[in-house]
């Protein structure tokens, strides 16, 4: 049997000349999603907060400057876990609420679907799942992974892990009672996880956090490290302190293992920082925005035998779509089809600094609050913007804002009145966008909620 430096060397050759890596030498894939982090709560990112778990990643891998998700949580995971648009899916309006009877249709391929039929036969979900829990066949354990470990719903209570007053807990599709902060909890789980799979097998590894997602909880020990801050933001510090902490496990659990420089580890946050409280600096805007603040998120990623690796940094226009089609290259079935057309696109080589960024628009659209559409496509050197007004209407044109971002990244010169024609251009496109969702794509946040009562301990029967 080679050695392991002797197979790195082998992917190393393989990965850097563009094509799959063999079947035996497939890395592991290692996903860490946070939850409503700011674009500077990283200190890779110049912020305050010290995460220098997450900053390893980022030193000795590739800062992605420019990597865009959706403006709230359950569409980034939509689209992360397909390759595909949430709005196809009726998966970008809104999240999905613990009194929604929606979840991602399964007709969708997920990245644990695709993962299982490239021969992982070890694939965990560790952490908040936010993709339908209402029936079973939307359980993360029914799409595709082999192991679950977290909560169903967001926004859980981080000491009791409740939602709606019944414990939302489980490990499989069962509920359990267990004491422990979540975060601290989700990291000692993942690390089990990965010290459980055999050496000689590759695992996918995907770890939604909650934090530093509300309720705004935080361990006294955390809290007592960050008295330099007041209110919620000295809390939201002790949060993403102890997340980073939990990094910190899942990354000595990797370094165990032996096989770190064969593994891709991507961290990324959902969407952006909430406003007031998160540091989305130098950006507008905030989550549950379009501006760059709510869209543009901190993240980096390692893979030292795939070629990201010695603390670069790439500025290209990337984001979570392109996360699914990635990956299907890297576990050797770039050929294989999909059920349904991607679109998000591989971009390895771009995060190598060896090939040009796609050339192509890039929406964001919801409509989760009583203030309405929220819409953002970015096109070529423009950028759309509509708030409040949906793209269908007859006047979406007149309350349409537009910004050139290469010399006004703060979004703050709206420059629509001097650019009609493009205005109109780019509302052509949009409304062909917004013309993909489905009529029964999940509803407005707060539908259903009167009267709604959470099932006993969150155990899903149906």
């Amino acid at each position: 049997m080679p050695s392991m430096i002797t197979r790195l060397a082998a992917v190393l050759i393989l990965t850097t000349a563009g094509t799959a890596p063999a079947a035996a030498d497939r890395p592991n894939i290692v996903i860490l999603l946070a939850d409503d982090l700011g674009y500077r709560d990283v200190s890779f990112n110049g912020g305050d907060i010290a995460t220098p778990n997450i900053d390893r990643i980022a030193k000795q891998g590739v800062t992605l400057r420019a990597f865009y998700a959706c403006s709230m949580c359950s569409p980034t995971r939509a689209g992360l876990m397909t390759g595909r648009w949430p709005i196809r899916m009726g998966l970008a309006k809104a999240v999905i609420p613990p009194w929604r009877d929606y979840g991602l249709p399964v007709a969708e391929k997920t990245l644990a679907d695709l993962t299982g039929e490239a021969g992982y036969k070890h694939r965990a979900c560790i952490g908040k799942w936010h993709l339908g829990h209402h029936q079973r066949k939307w359980l993360p354990t029914r799409r595709g992974f082999t192991h679950f470990y977290g909560h169903y719903n967001g926004a859980i209570d981080y000491f009791t892990h409740e939602r709606e007053g019944e414990v939302d807990w489980h490990r499989g599709d069962k509920t359990i009672h267990e004491e422990g902060y979540a975060t601290t909890l989700l990291g000692a789980e993942a690390a089990r996880f990965i010290a459980g799979v055999p050496e000689d097998e590759p695992y996918l590894l995907y770890v939604p956090f909650n934090a530093p997602h509300s309720p705004f909880q935080a361990k006294p020990d955390d809290l007592a490290k960050h008295n330099d801050k007041t209110g919620r933001r000295r809390t939201l510090a002790a949060m993403i302190d102890s997340m980073d902490q939990a990094v910190g496990v899942i990354l000595e659990a990797i370094d165990k293992r032996g096989d770190a420089d064969n593994t891709f580890v991507l961290f990324f946050s959902d969407n952006g920082g909430v406003g007031r409280v998160g540091d989305n600096k130098p950006f507008r805007g905030s989550k549950l925005t379009p501006y760059e603040g709510g869209i543009r998120v901190a993240a980096c990623v390692r893979w030292p035998a795939g070629g990201l690796r010695a603390g670069k940094s790439c500025d290209a226009h990337i984001g979570y779509i392109d996360v699914y089609p990635t990956v299907k290259r890297m576990v050797g079935l770039a050929d294989a089809s999909d059920k349904h057309p991607l679109d998000g696109v591989d971009v390895l080589d771009v995060m190598r600094g060896e090939a040009e960024p796609p050339k192509r628009d890039w929406f964001t659209w919801e409509a989760q609050g009583p203030r309405g559409d929220k819409l953002a496509l970015h096109s070529g050197p423009w950028k759309l913007v509509l708030m409040g007004t949906s793209v269908l209407n007859d006047d979406a044109a007149d309350n349409a804002q537009l910004y050139r971002l290469a010399n006004d990244i703060d979004e703050s010169d709206d420059i629509a009145a001097e650019h009609a024609d493009v205005v109109k251009r780019l509302i052509a496109k949009a409304r062909m966008f917004r013309k993909l969702r489905p009529k029964n794509g999940v509803s407005a946040y707060g539908v259903g909620r009167q009267g709604f009562t959470a099932p006993k301990d969150w155990v899903i029967t149906r």
